[in-house]
């Protein structure tokens, strides 16, 4: 194929064919197209969008760039549960266990951070000896023995996603529907599940903003998860303030061994009991949704969730000790607060710009090379529809050095709106597919 005449047929619009996506894709996979051509037609897909048909030839190419994960021989229904993500959003980490203690077979295979967003993987391998590459032999043994196994894609595993996610996250293409919408499905389906539950973001700190763009893909993951013979249920969550109060790769394995102990923020613990509730009733261990969150929140209090967080962890070579004792863990050098500059009620968070101040710190990446500072970010102390006075703490910034710490303390202050009046804080949930 001629890339350059490829790359040029998506910037006027037009669709690809199937054999073309295919060629294009493997041809990038096999190294025989560059970078700098693939990042080219993500930005032309980013302002042209795909046609539906498009769309499923990208997931089915994707799919077969690699092997597809049999877990035909395990017993139940296999589900998986995945994340648009957001700042905050450590859901999968206790939704995993969770579901695992309930009696679901989870094989999850997550990301990296995109963009402004945490990614579950780099917040898994801020846990000491924590390994997220494990083979597909490894993979499908671990949720033989245990029903759960959280890893990223390997060397076999749906390799065209893993290059062109990487490529996304430093290209500004992230935010493009049928790339998001692939780049989900093709992993989902390469594990081997059978059912999915989708939690959607939308508000300031999601991919997708606009409330209507956030249901378009929600509705398009629901779609095509369907084409491909997926069980899907698709949840648009609210991104309009960070989930939970901590935001870092590891402050948000502490929060999420809170939660796992019944403990915690009770947004955070909301979102995660109801998504984890549909995925019982998809498998079908739960009559209903009642009943799957009845089940899903004596779990975490009876400790059962936290065991099996501790079995999974130990599985994949992580240091359990720090799962156990999590004060433990290093410290960043700056542990300092922002305090508010006026006294007010908080009427708006600029949720991204909280995300952003994140990587500045050092918990994100601004490029593929970038290495991750597991023990940097922010605890919020104050959230939407709370009063704040003058010189109150809004956020405790855990940062490397000083000029780090300043530069996110700007961005912080600029994230908060805060007015002489109150508004009511967001809704949890907006809707279910």
């Amino acid at each position: 194929m001629n890339p350059v005449e490829f790359i040029e047929k998506k910037k006027r619009g037009d669709e690809h064919s199937p054999e073309e996506l295919k060629d294009f894709v493997l041809g990038y996979v096999k190294g025989e197209i560059p970078d700098y051509q693939m990042s080219a037609w993500l930005m032309a897909v980013n302002f042209q969008g795909m046609t539906d048909r498009e769309t499923l030839a990208l997931v089915e190419v994707m799919v077969n760039s690699g092997e597809v994960v049999d877990l035909s021989h395990i017993e139940g229904i296999k589900v998986d549960k995945h994340s648009t993500g957001g700042v905050g959003d450590k859901v999968s980490l206790i939704l995993a266990p969770l579901a695992a203690s309930c009696g679901c077979i989870v094989p999850m295979i997550s990301g990296r951070g995109l963009g402004h967003t945490g990614g579950t993987l780099d917040k898994l391998e801020s846990i000491p000896g924590m390994r997220v590459n494990l083979s597909r032999e490894e993979f499908v043994s671990q949720v033989e023995r245990i029903g759960v196994a959280m890893i990223g894609q390997t060397e076999e595993i749906v390799p065209a996603d893993r290059k062109m996610y990487a490529l996304r996250d430093v290209t500004a293409t992230v935010r493009s529907i049928p790339l998001i919408c692939a780049s989900i499905l093709s992993k989902k389906i390469a594990e081997g599940i059978d059912a999915l539950v989708l939690d959607v973001k939308t508000g300031s700190g999601a991919f997708l903003q606009e409330y209507e763009q956030s249901r378009k893909l929600a509705q398009k993951l629901k779609s095509v998860g369907e084409e491909f013979g997926l069980r899907v249920k698709a949840v648009i969550t609210d991104m309009n303030q960070p989930l939970g109060n901590k935001a870092g790769n590891w402050l948000e394995v502490e929060e999420s061994i809170e939660v796992l102990k019944g403990k915690g923020p009770g947004d955070l613990a909301g979102v995660t009991v109801y998504l984890t509730a549909w995925m019982l009733v998809l498998a079908g261990i739960a009559s209903d949704l009642k009943a799957g969150e009845e089940l899903a929140s004596r779990n975490l209090k009876n400790g059962k969730a936290f065991e099996k967080f501790l079995e999974l962890v130990e599985a994949q070579g992580g240091d359990v000790r720090y799962i156990e004792n999590p004060e433990k863990y290093r410290k960043a050098p700056i542990v300092k607060p922002v305090k508010s500059m006026v006294s007010g009620y908080i009427t708006e968070i600029d949720t991204e710009l909280l995300g952003l101040a994140a990587v500045g710190l050092g918990a994100g990446r601004k490029k593929i090379t970038d290495r991750i500072l597991p023990e940097v970010g922010f605890v919020v102390l104050k959230k939407i529809s709370e009063y704040v006075k003058e010189g109150e703490e809004l956020c405790i910034v855990h940062a490397k050095d000083e000029r780090t710490f300043e530069q996110a303390r700007g961005n912080i202050l600029k994230a908060y709106k805060i007015t002489q009046y109150k508004t009511s804080p967001p809704p949890l949930f907006y809707e279910t597919f």
